[in-house]
């Protein structure tokens, strides 16, 4: 219904564009007055009032109807029952009335529940046509009240602008309410968490065997099994890993793509960098799934036989065949945005070291280089923060295993990936274990607030001396 409903306005909206657009051409035709905006403006004007007052009818009655419907369908079930049921037991009631409703129900019901079923349809056709109704009443409303506005030729460019601005305004304060509301439910969550376990046994501790907070019974557990649970949330080997992975991944990114970005920019001919640009971009499309099937299945393996030809034990899942392949991946973060910012330096300064007598690699290396230094900074910066969220790649390739190590050859993992694995299966939402989730998160958010802090620096300070 709501999808219908939206295509219904996207037509009158596009309608009353062009009927604003016309109108205000015929008002001033007809008075022989000049329009106080473009005629585009008045379209807008009219498209405007035409689509939001419906949408925010279809958007709140969209949020609010579940709600109420449960409201009054559990009320009227808690009044048919000789019994006082629980919260859980009506929320059961209610989700089996809504799947024998949408045809998804495969169990036997009840006639208490067919009852149910038929309140909800009636309640919901009630409802859905009131929702049609006040939705044409508002489209006619506000398209009669801005057909009037446009008949006594108002300033509609002032007004188009103040709507633009408040919906950029209410954007911007969506995407930092999420950012907070993220902040906010880690945070409680941590907190929790650390009631539990030693904030010091989390952040320095060299054992990360969370499956052991499902071992005993907390209320049972003797005083070495509390010893043990507290020991087991050691976050050590998985921040060393997380680093270790990354670094090998860097490694293998920052110099191939920072020399191909240099090439496609300063050596490159037009034909060679149009070829040669989206045929590096398309690494960076290619699904991190792939990208792990290559690792475990082709990569791993390559380096376990020359491991086994050389005498060395080698594991098949280890940080080098994920790093290596990591850092494939993100070749194109560190290339293209290169190639941008270096093209993005002003010719003068090319020009100005040339006359000077310096060579080309002389001009790169000292006045290029430097002053693209900011923009390289950043898409490094890109760069490691894709690799720190990287998790398929080092569940594919690195393996599981908490293992506190800096041999490349052997198996390793990420924070990444164990919250992945924390959050998997059933389980207790406010068991250690879980929330042990939400305090990898807290602590990889902060981290990267750390890294881009840092870099943020680094680039206001080469802005200032280049700008």
């Amino acid at each position: 219904m709501n999808s219908i409903l939206l295509a219904t306005l996207v037509l009158f909206a596009i309608s009353s564009f062009y009927f604003g657009r016309s109108k205000i051409k015929k008002v001033a035709l007809v008075r022989s007055i000049e329009p106080k905006a473009l005629p585009k403006f008045y379209g807008y004007y009219q498209a405007l009032w035409c689509s939001i007052p419906a949408f925010l009818i279809i958007s709140f009655w969209t949020f609010f109807e579940p709600i109420i419907l449960k409201n009054l369908i559990e009320s009227r079930i808690q009044s048919m029952s000789l019994n006082e049921l629980s919260k859980d037991e009506l929320n059961l009631i209610y989700s089996q009335i809504v799947s024998f409703s949408q045809g998804t129900f495969t169990g036997q019901i009840s006639n208490g529940i067919k009852s149910g079923v038929e309140t909800y349809q009636s309640l919901l056709s009630v409802s859905q046509g009131a929702k049609i109704v006040l939705f044409f009443c508002a489209i006619i409303i506000a398209s009669l009240f801005s057909f009037n506005q446009i008949n006594k030729n108002v300033h509609a460019r002032d007004s188009v602008e103040k709507i633009f601005t408040i919906i950029l305004f209410l954007s911007s304060a969506a995407a930092i309410l999420t950012t907070i509301g993220i902040i906010v439910s880690l945070l409680f969550e941590t907190i929790q968490f650390f009631t539990k376990i030693n904030p010091l046994d989390f952040f320095f501790g060299l054992n990360w065997s969370p499956q052991k907070a499902f071992m005993s019974d907390p209320a049972n557990m003797t005083a070495q099994e509390a010893k043990d649970l507290r020991e087991a949330f050691g976050a050590v080997p998985l921040f060393a890993g997380t680093a270790f992975i990354a670094f090998i991944a860097m490694c293998v990114a920052v110099p191939i793509g920072l020399y191909s970005g240099i090439y496609l920019a300063e050596y490159a001919s037009n034909k060679q960098r149009k070829w040669g640009k989206p045929i590096i971009e398309i690494l960076a499309g290619v699904p991190t799934v792939v990208y792990g099937f290559f690792a475990a299945l082709t990569v791993g393996p390559f380096f376990r036989i020359i491991g086994e030809n050389l005498g060395i034990n080698v594991s098949s899942e280890s940080a080098l065949a994920a790093g290596l392949v990591m850092g494939v991946m993100i070749i194109p973060f560190v290339s293209s945005l290169s190639d941008d910012v270096i093209n993005a330096v002003p010719q003068s300064l090319r020009e100005g070291s040339y006359a000077l007598g310096a060579t080309k690699s002389e001009t790169i290396k000292k006045v290029v280089f430097p002053a693209a230094l900011p923009g390289i900074v950043g898409s490094i910066l890109l760069a490691v923060s894709r690799a720190i969220g990287e998790t398929m790649i080092v569940v594919m390739a690195a393996g599981l295993a908490a293992n506190l190590t800096i041999n490349p050859l052997e198996a390793t993992t990420t924070i990444t990936t164990q919250i992945v694995m924390i959050l998997v299966g059933d389980q207790e939402f406010t068991s250690a274990k879980t929330q042990a989730a939400f305090a990898l998160g807290l602590t990889l958010f902060v981290l990267t607030l750390i890294l881009n802090f840092i870099a943020l620096r680094i680039v206001n300070k080469y802005r200032e001396k280049y700008d």
